[in-house]
């Protein structure tokens, strides 16, 4: 396949797996506390990147780490504590829709720090792909009032660190390959969530935790496959694509969360789907092919 349309494979599915894992902490924090989940994520994700790509990181210089070490904590260590935090108040298709401002983080941060420059069509693209998810927001608070929105807070400061990190590895660590990085990512994380998770009792808990055998299987594939795993492939992204781009993958990652949160039981109307079409248009506008490079 050309870079055109790996990235687009990419961005499939990625927007599937990653759309998967929100209804994978919803259950798995049956069982475990956001501290044991966040922490144990990244310590599974760690194991299984160390495992694979140990190597990978001797093409790693010194001075690259302090770029690792920025990137590890925004997008590793924080998102998930925060994404676990968010969801014991959130729906798990709520908490994705909050979760689609990363395009517009990216954006912004790309322009105040980083130097971007990015056209106007991508500019109406990003806005257009918010005004969808600010549709899906509210039509959400109208069925579900319940809901605590201030936990959105944490899904925003999530969303601050992905930005931080896809332009920090489009910046200064391009020259690295996506394995490499993923995994210097997460060892930077692993030693203080080895920390928390020893922290949060969850070595005390574990032997006679009947929820927890129960639900560590959805907390496995979600450190195993949504994080590990995926975070490689959006690394492949970020490495053949724009930054904006990369970034569109919190746009469709919604359309599939929700889907499974109707299959939970979560409710969904006309409008939330109408914001999801608006989003969809948006990706389609910031990554519209032109004889300009993205």
């Amino acid at each position: 396949m050309s870079d055109y349309q790996k990235k687009w494979f990419y961005l499939v599915l990625l927007s599937f797996i990653w759309g998967s894992s929100f209804i994978l902490i919803k259950k798995a924090l049956i069982g475990f506390t956001p501290l044991q989940l966040g922490g144990l994520r990244i310590v599974f994700a760690s194991l299984t990147l160390f495992a694979f790509g140990f190597r990978s990181m001797s093409q790693i210089k010194s001075a690259d780490w302090k770029w690792l070490i920025i990137a590890g904590f925004t997008s590793s260590f924080f998102p998930p504590f925060l994404f676990a935090l968010a969801q014991t108040q959130l729906d798990s298709g709520i908490t994705s829709i909050f979760n689609s401002i990363v395009p517009l983080m990216t954006t912004l941060v790309g322009i105040a720090l980083f130097g971007a420059i990015i056209s106007k069509r991508q500019v109406l693209g990003v806005f257009i792909g918010l005004f969808g998810t600010v549709a899906l927001i509210l039509a959400g608070m109208e069925f579900t009032p319940d809901q605590n929105y201030w936990y959105a807070i944490f899904i925003l400061l999530s969303a601050l660190g992905y930005a931080f990190n896809i332009n920090i590895i489009k910046r200064h660590l391009a020259h690295l390959g996506p394995l490499s990085i993923t995994t210097a990512s997460f060892a930077v994380a692993f030693v203080p969530a080895i920390f928390l998770v020893s922290y949060s009792g969850f070595f005390g808990e574990i032997t006679n935790n009947v929820q927890m055998h129960d639900t560590i299987w959805y907390l496995l594939a979600l450190a195993i496959l949504g994080t590990a795993w995926a975070n490689i492939l959006f690394n492949k992204l970020i490495h053949i694509s724009s930054a904006v781009f990369a970034a569109s993958v919190t746009y469709t990652i919604p359309l599939v969360a929700v889907l499974w949160g109707v299959w939970d039981g979560e409710r969904i109307n006309i409008y939330q789907l109408l914001g999801g079409a608006i989003i969809l248009f948006g990706v389609w506008l910031v990554n519209k092919k032109k004889k300009v490079t993205n």
